[in-house]
């Protein structure tokens, strides 16, 4: 068998999507193309349920980097574009068998074309009757060594033998924009994660209090935006001086409150921005119990104070769950370097975990709050990231 010159791109869950599956497929095409863009000499070919590039010679260590980090793709395999007359068909696979160095094989044909003469199943036939009478594998329906998948089209037949897994989830931006709540921790980067492969664009706000949090601060969180923005191609971060809201609070209510009172105001200026920039929803790296203000009732006080809605994509992982994801997406070595954000510099000794609404009113009354919260708005500086390569935006 000749060598690979074609990638078959596999949808995942847009097959579920009806009558939103053409824009589905319009938007993971354009995805699949910001992605490798600046890959030179790839073609690409959009039809109902796949998408087909022809590499001309280009890097498949590449393109399987690249292409693992699309949401949206089921799986994805490198293949031979080969004449769909069966003696060809049989010829491939036989070859490919031969070559393969393994002992159980199995045929897996589907006819795109249903106007080809032979069924699947007589596909499937001819060709393990070729592998069976010039190799010594044996035929393994249920775990196979080598399944040898062949799809057969009008014109052409696809020949391949390796499946990769995607990235799955749905295309990046397909589902609306959200601005979620970067700090420099674990959490945050990973929440980011999850909400790019249900097919949100996210954006991100992030609090710093200078001169107590420093620049090496704020660029780690620029970093982590960087690293997660290549799943959706680019990512605004809007960053929010903290200091002045921090201070009037650790002077009105002291310790218990402090962490109650930051994250109401934290709420409140994620409300303004996401109203300012489209945003139809907020969304933290917050898991239930973790923290003092994780606690269920921490989240009901701090919740109160907004009435936009409030997605939580990690609410239920446990800490080693949420590292090990952080390790995949290649987070968690910058996370943990220790550059403190404005919610640790002032560490409370006592925070309180069950905060009540009315207490939090009474300590918010002491202090124009209104006041800071606009002029931490209008000082509000917004950085555009992308990722370490070269690439076209996701539309």
């Amino acid at each position: 068998m000749a060598e690979y010159d074609t990638v078959l791109i596999r949808y995942g869950e847009l097959s579920t999507k009806g009558k939103n599956r053409k824009d589905f497929i319009t938007r993971l095409f354009r995805n699949v193309k910001a992605m490798t863009a600046d890959i030179e000499g790839l073609e690409y070919t959009k039809t109902y349920d796949r998408i087909y590039i022809k590499l001309n010679g280009a890097d498949a260590d590449v393109m399987r980097e690249r292409l693992s980090k699309v949401f949206g793709i089921s799986s994805f395999s490198f293949t031979e574009k080969i004449g769909n007359d069966i003696e060809t068909i049989c010829a491939c696979c036989l070859e490919l068998a031969k070559s393969s160095g393994k002992e159980t094989f199995k045929i897996i044909s589907k006819r795109h074309d249903k106007s080809y003469p032979m069924r699947s199943d007589e596909i499937n036939r001819a060709a393990a009757s070729v592998i069976l009478k010039n190799t010594d594998l044996k035929v393994d329906v249920h775990e196979p060594q080598l399944p040898i998948r062949v799809e057969v089209h009008r014109d052409c037949a696809y020949v391949t033998s390796e499946k990769i897994p995607g990235a799955g989830g749905y295309p990046a931006g397909i589902n609306g924009k959200v601005l979620l709540l970067l700090s420099g921790g674990i959490d945050s980067p990973v929440a980011a994660y999850e909400l790019m492969k249900r097919g949100l664009q996210v954006e991100a706000i992030h609090y710093a209090s200078p001169p107590y949090t420093s620049e090496n601060a704020k660029q780690k969180v620029l970093t982590l935006a960087s690293m997660v923005s290549e799943y959706q191609g680019q990512m605004h971060v809007h960053l929010i001086n903290f200091t002045d809201l921090q201070l009037a609070i650790y002077k009105t209510a002291g310790d218990p409150y402090a962490v109650t009172l930051m994250r109401r105001m934290m709420y409140r200026l994620a409300e303004m921005t996401a109203e300012k920039y489209g945003c139809l929803a907020i969304a933290t790296g917050e898991s239930i119990g973790q923290v003092a203000s994780q606690t269920l009732e921490s989240i009901a006080c701090i919740n109160s104070v907004i009435s936009i809605p409030v997605l939580r994509p990690l609410i239920c992982m446990d800490k080693v769950e949420i590292i090990d994801l952080a390790r995949k997406i290649g987070t968690y070595e910058t996370s943990i370097l220790p550059f403190e954000d404005c919610c640790t510099i002032f560490d409370p000794k006592n925070p309180v975990t069950k905060p009540t609404i009315r207490k939090s009113e009474y300590y918010e009354a002491a202090f124009d709050y209104q006041t800071l919260l606009q002029q931490a708005m209008d000082a509000m500086e917004t950085v555009r990231v992308e990722p370490q390569k070269e690439t076209e935006e996701f539309l």
